[in-house]
């Protein structure tokens, strides 16, 4: 299948909006499907006498694996260009979701699950298309980025009500099958005829600047600050103490935000509220986190990706908090706070790790540098993912997960100081 030829000179816009517009909807799929598991996980736990440990660690499972696929992803990006990756991906993706239906024993689903499903995500994650909008953007990045990962919030905000609905109607096997149709409907077309790699493809560059003019100012800029003068590679990259900073405060960060998304749908259920309210207070978190994930990469072009992260962060610990006030008092009305805390905190998160890792790294091996990134980010999600169920069948509480998160988030904030995106990129 060609792509259609576009040529991005005789449009009346940027075509990098174009590619903002499909990362939108795929990680709107990438997310929701992860997200989503949180009502399937209620519902497996219902009909399979499996405790709530192993049964999270599914989800796990499915992080270790994209730990392992992500940096290849963005490797074979990096080489071949996108199409040639996501495509088959998606199929993969749609095969593992529609076989999932038939599933009767744990150990089916951590393989088709936690193996074939998170490989075929893997290729419309976050990983794909920070490795693409890298090269379309500059002095906008953060906005770029932000409007980009809003599709998780999008994604939670439709997957997470839609599928306990469906799973309330129809069932988790049936709903598995509609949801492996509409990856196959929706972002195989979108991906096929309308991704490019670089705006250098469609005779355009970053932030759609004349070719002259823009040379003249990446020239000028690199002269200030000697990191733009590097092509990174990941062999450059590893030496340096920026990039293992790079890699550690978005592993703590999304230890917490999977301690929360894989474990508060059901800890609310326990609490009382019935699952639809329970699931829909998920989307609302998930609509609040798409507002906040645009604000926030547009603040960072502005007051700096670490000032950015660290508000954010604060604003995740007040909705842990929130939880914590839930678990002691049992009044659910705390869940207000916790919907606009962790919901505009959560949002912070993807913007400023796609933003900081192409600050610091951008270069001819960027889609293996973040396809690591997001490894890193996988064995986080798949701790936090499992550790709460852990400590649940062992305390019959939530709480002690609720306490690390809300010390975790707040030590990730060093990090990115440490890091220091900051220094690249009010250089640009």
């Amino acid at each position: 299948m060609k792509p259609w030829k576009i040529e991005a000179l005789s449009l009346p816009f940027f075509y990098g909006w174009v590619i903002v517009g499909v990362g939108i909807v795929s990680m709107a799929f990438w997310f929701g499907i992860r997200a989503s598991f949180s009502v399937f996980y209620v519902a497996l736990l219902e009909e399979f006498s499996w405790s709530r440990g192993e049964t999270a660690g599914i989800q796990s499972m499915s992080l270790m694996t994209y730990t392992f696929i992500a940096p290849a992803v963005g490797g074979l990006i990096d080489r071949f260009g996108p199409r040639r990756i996501i495509i088959p991906g998606i199929l993969v993706l749609a095969s593992g979701l529609i076989l999932c239906s038939s599933i009767h024993t744990i150990g089916q689903f951590y393989l088709i699950y936690g193996v074939i499903v998170a490989t075929g995500v893997t290729s419309i994650a976050i990983v794909s298309y920070s490795a693409i909008l890298a090269h379309w953007f500059e002095k906008k990045r953060g906005l770029a980025n932000g409007l980009a990962v809003s599709g998780m919030g999008l994604g939670t905000f439709i997957f997470v009500p839609f599928s306990q609905q469906c799973i309330s109607f129809l069932g988790w096997r049936l709903t598995f099958v509609i949801i492996g149709g509409l990856v196959i409907v929706i972002t195989l077309p979108l991906n096929a005829f309308l991704l490019r790699h670089k705006p250098q493809d469609l005779g355009s560059n970053p932030d759609g600047g004349k070719r002259n003019g823009l040379h003249e100012s990446r020239k000028s800029s690199t002269k200030q600050n000697s990191s733009l003068n590097t092509d990174w590679d990941f062999k450059s990259a590893y030496k340096t103490g920026r990039f293992w900073y790079l890699m550690a405060f978005p592993f703590l960060a999304v230890i917490v935000v999977y301690i929360i998304l894989v474990h508060h749908v059901k800890f609310l259920i326990d609490q009382g509220m019935d699952k639809s309210t329970a699931a829909f207070v998920f989307g609302v978190t998930g609509i609040i986190s798409l507002i906040f994930r645009v604000f926030w990469g547009w603040l960072s072009d502005f007051i700096g990706r670490e000032t950015t992260y660290t508000i954010g962060s604060v604003c995740i610990f007040l909705g842990v908090i929130s939880l914590v006030l839930i678990n002691i008092s049992g009044n659910t009305q705390f869940v207000y706070p916790f919907i606009f805390f962790f919901g505009s905190g959560w949002g912070v998160t993807a913007p400023m790790f796609m933003s900081s890792a192409a600050d610091l790294f951008k270069g001819k091996s960027f889609g293996l540098i973040y396809g690591i990134l997001e490894g890193v980010i996988g064995i986080g999600g798949a701790l936090g993912a499992w550790l709460p169920g852990f400590i649940f069948d062992r305390t019959q509480s939530y709480s002690g997960a609720f306490y690390a998160a809300s010390l975790i988030i707040l030590i990730s904030c060093l990090f990115i100081w440490l890091a220091a995106p900051r220094k690249v990129h009010n250089t640009v």
